[in-house]
C-alpha cells in the first residue's frame, strides 16, 4: 500500500458519503465533498510519480476512483433533479459507450484504454461544472448555475470528443488483433 493508492482509496470510499449526503439533501456538502475528490484527482497520480511509486494498482484505482464519482454524481443528480437531464444524459451515455469498449478490448485483447490528457482535461471541467450545480441546488445562488453552465458546456464537447479518440483505440487494438489471430485467411 503506497500514499497514492491510500488517496485514490479515500477517494473511492468517500464516494457512498456523497451519495448519502445527497439523499439527505444536504447539497452544499455533496457539492463540497464532490469537488474535493475531484480536486484530489490529481495528487494520487502526482505523488505517484514523484514518489516514483507508479504501481498497477494504482493505474486502475485512480481512474476507477474518477468514474465512481462521475457516475454517483450523475446518478444522484439525475434521480434528485439537480443536473439538467440533458446534461446527465449526455454524461450517461458517454460513460457507458467508454465502459463498454473498455470491457471489450479486455476481454477480447486482454488490454485496456489508456487514458489520455484530454481526458482529464475534460473531466476537470466536469469536477467543476457537476459540484456547481449541486451548489446551485444547495445555495439557489444564480451564480452557480451560472459558472455551471459555462463550464459543462466546453466539458461535454471534450469529454465527447475523448470518447471517439477511445472509439479509434478499441477498433485500433480489435483489428491488430484480429492481423494476428491464426488462421484461414483466404
Amino acid at each position: 500500500m503506497t500514499l497514492p493508492n491510500l488517496i485514490s482509496l479515500i477517494r473511492v470510499a468517500l464516494v457512498p458519503v456523497f451519495i448519502w449526503l445527497v439523499i439527505g439533501e444536504d447539497y452544499v456538502a455533496a457539492s463540497l465533498l464532490l469537488g474535493f475528490i475531484g480536486a484530489t484527482d490529481w495528487v494520487d497520480g502526482y505523488l505517484a510519480r514523484r514518489l516514483g511509486q507508479v504501481s498497477e494498482l494504482g493505474k486502475f484505482l485512480d481512474p476507477l476512483a474518477d468514474r465512481l464519482a462521475v457516475a454517483a454524481a450523475v446518478i444522484a443528480g439525475w434521480v434528485s433533479g439537480v443536473l439538467p437531464w440533458v446534461v446527465a444524459a449526455l454524461l450517461a451515455i458517454r460513460e457507458g459507450s467508454v465502459a463498454l469498449g473498455s470491457l471489450v478490448i479486455a476481454a477480447r485483447a486482454g488490454t485496456k484504454l489508456r487514458v489520455r490528457p484530454l481526458g482529464k482535461t475534460a473531466t476537470f471541467l466536469l469536477y467543476f461544472a457537476i459540484p456547481s450545480f449541486f451548489m446551485y441546488e444547495g445555495t439557489e445562488a444564480a451564480v452557480w448555475q451560472w459558472f455551471a453552465w459555462v463550464v459543462v458546456v466546453p466539458g461535454l464537447i471534450l469529454y465527447y470528443a475523448v470518447a471517439f479518440q477511445y472509439a479509434g483505440d478499441v477498433r485500433r487494438v480489435l483489428s491488430s488483433r484480429r492481423d494476428t489471430e491464426p488462421g484461414d485467411r483466404g
